[in-house]
C-alpha cells in the first residue's frame, strides 16, 4: 500500500495541472467542492419535502418471537433511502448559465445565452458551435462531471448524512454537511449563501429588453436576421 500512496503523490500534481489544462484550453469550468455541496443539499432538502406529507407507517422486523416495529415514514430509514436514491441524476437537470461568475451558474433551466442563441436560430440566422443544434441541450462537460463529484461527495460522506437525518436535524442541513464535514479544512463556504436575487433577474431583463431595442443580443454584437454566425 506504501507504494500505492508515493505514486498518488507522485502523479497528483500532475492530475490537477491536466484539470487546469482542461479547463483553461476549452473554457470549461469544473463546480468546487463548495458548489457540488450546495447543490447536492438543495437536492436532498427538495426530496426530503416531496415525501414530507407521507404519513405511512413502517413495519421492520421479521422475528416470529417479537413484535414488528413500527416507524413513521418521514422518520424511517426507507425515507433516507428513497431520497439518496438517483440523487446524483438529477444533477443533469442543471445546465451552466455563463452570464453568471458565481456558484448561481448552476442553475436548472435554459441558460440566457441559450435562449438568445435559440431566438437566432429561430429568425433564421445560421449558428455555429461547433456542435450539431440538436446536441445544445445535452448536458456539457461541466455537468456531466458534477454528477461525478456528486456520486463521490455521496460515497464519502454517507455516514455524516445519514448523522443528520437520525440525529441532528434541527441543524440546517447545508451547515452541517458542507460547513461542518466537507468544507472544514479549506473554510471555502462562500458560495452558500449565494442566490440570484430579485433585483439582479429584473437587471438581466431591462438589459435583455435595451439591447433588444438596439438590435443587439445578450453577450453577443449586433446580428444579422440573416447570415452565418461561428463561436
Amino acid at each position: 500500500m506504501k507504494w500505492l500512496n508515493l505514486l498518488v503523490l507522485l502523479f497528483y500534481p500532475t492530475l490537477l495541472r491536466s484539470e487546469t489544462f482542461e479547463e483553461e484550453k476549452y473554457g470549461v469550468k469544473f463546480a468546487s467542492d463548495c458548489e457540488v455541496c450546495k447543490l447536492f443539499t438543495e437536492e436532498f432538502a427538495a426530496k426530503l419535502q416531496e415525501s414530507a406529507k407521507k404519513h405511512e407507517v413502517v413495519e421492520t422486523g421479521y422475528s416470529h418471537t417479537k413484535e414488528k416495529k413500527k416507524t413513521k415514514y418521514v422518520k424511517s430509514e426507507l425515507r433516507l433511502i428513497e431520497t439518496l436514491d438517483g440523487i446524483c441524476d438529477r444533477m443533469l437537470e442543471y445546465n451552466i448559465h455563463k452570464e453568471r461568475t458565481d456558484s448561481t451558474r448552476f442553475a436548472k433551466g435554459q441558460s440566457q445565452t441559450f435562449r438568445t442563441l435559440e431566438g437566432l436560430v429561430n429568425k433564421g440566422v445560421k449558428v455555429d458551435l461547433g456542435i450539431p443544434h440538436e446536441l445544445w441541450d445535452k448536458p456539457s462537460a461541466e455537468i456531466t462531471q458534477l454528477k461525478t463529484q456528486c456520486e463521490a461527495l455521496l460515497e464519502n460522506y454517507e455516514e455524516d448524512i445519514e448523522d443528520w437525518y437520525f440525529n441532528n436535524q434541527e441543524e440546517k442541513f447545508s451547515n452541517f454537511l458542507c460547513r461542518d464535514k466537507v468544507l472544514k479544512s479549506t473554510q471555502d463556504s462562500k458560495c452558500l449563501t449565494e442566490v440570484v436575487t430579485l433585483e439582479e433577474e429584473k437587471k438581466g431583463k431591462k438589459k435583455k429588453s435595451k439591447k433588444k431595442a438596439k438590435g443587439e443580443t445578450e453577450g453577443l454584437p449586433s446580428m444579422p436576421k440573416e447570415g452565418k454566425i461561428e463561436l
